[in-house]
């Protein structure tokens, strides 16, 4: 019985078409906007854990919990005791948490961006309609509103907990709105030197240890020379040292302009000239860590 074979592949120069029913998108382009928000929103989401799995989540919502509870315990004794002031007051809290800022900044600016830079998928964000200014801006403004949430939910459970003791409403309203001015600017700053960092360190367990490195041995190195200035009678000169480490920085500034207590040696804040210079300081970081961040992804875009 004879049997049929198929017939022989086309060679050469011959080739075959097949519809396989794929269709051209007709829908609406939702262009760069909609591309900026949505990488804001992933990766604010992602600043906690949120879209991410269980072991993502335990550390940022620990260290948000550790930010809160202190705060929440200061706000009870106040009410126990019937106190008419809280302990510490709002611009004086993230400068005593600041081990923990620390260290949350060093667990997420990584995470924000080091993985995208060591598995190469940078470059598929800029295949779409979205520039290099759009990433730095949306990386950027995530991490510094996760920081915003962490040291702002604090100061919102202090001033909820002043009202609900019956402490001075104008007064803690006043107080209250100075230290989110405060935790602003620290939320800034803290974001873009930690998201600098991360973007030239593409692994991300040098990125932690680098971002560790950065913020802590300058605020102790800071603080030690500060200490050393006021013990041999340069008070004057420790403001002036304080502009090297960006949590000093940030207690100028709200000692200065925000009515707080400085917490440098011997309660010797900046004066007000000294205060503007804290703040251009302040200005110019948060700008330079921006230009760097640019300037980096350009390079990692061609």
């Amino acid at each position: 019985m004879a049997v049929e074979h198929p017939p022989a592949t086309p060679t050469g120069d011959q080739s075959r078409i097949h519809d396989i029913g794929y269709r051209g998108y007709d829908g609406p382009r939702l262009g760069r906007s909609y591309a900026r928000r949505s990488l804001y929103s992933q990766s604010l989401r992602g600043a906690y854990g949120l879209g991410r799995s269980v072991k993502s989540k335990v550390l940022p919502m620990l260290l948000f919990a550790v930010m809160c509870v202190p705060a929440a315990i200061m706000v009870a004794v106040a009410v126990v005791t019937k106190a008419h002031e809280l302990p510490v007051s709002y611009t004086r809290y993230a400068i005593v948490t600041q081990a923990v800022i620390s260290l949350y900044v060093a667990s997420q600016a990584p995470q924000a961006v080091s993985r995208d830079l060591r598995f190469k998928t940078v470059p598929l964000y800029f295949s779409r309609p979205i520039e290099t200014a759009d990433y730095v801006r949306a990386k950027f403004a995530a991490l510094a509103s996760a920081l915003f949430i962490l040291t702002g939910a604090p100061l919102l459970v202090m001033y909820v907990g002043a009202l609900l003791s019956k402490m001075d409403f104008t007064h803690q309203t006043k107080e209250f709105a100075q230290g989110l001015v405060s935790v602003a600017l620290l939320s800034l700053l803290f974001a873009g030197i930690g998201l600098v960092i991360a973007a030239f360190t593409p692994r991300r367990g040098f990125g932690i240890a680098a971002v560790i490195a950065v913020l802590t041995i300058s605020y102790g190195a800071v603080s030690t020379l500060q200490a050393i200035a006021d013990t041999q009678g340069s008070s004057s000169a420790v403001p002036w040292i304080g502009l090297f480490s960006p949590i000093t920085l940030i207690d100028g500034v709200q000692s200065a302009f925000l009515g707080g207590t400085s917490a440098y040696p011997g309660g010797t804040g900046p004066s007000g000239g000294q205060g503007v210079v804290h703040v251009l300081f302040v200005l110019g970081l948060i700008a330079a860590c921006y230009g760097l961040l640019v300037r980096r992804y350009r390079k990692v875009g061609l």
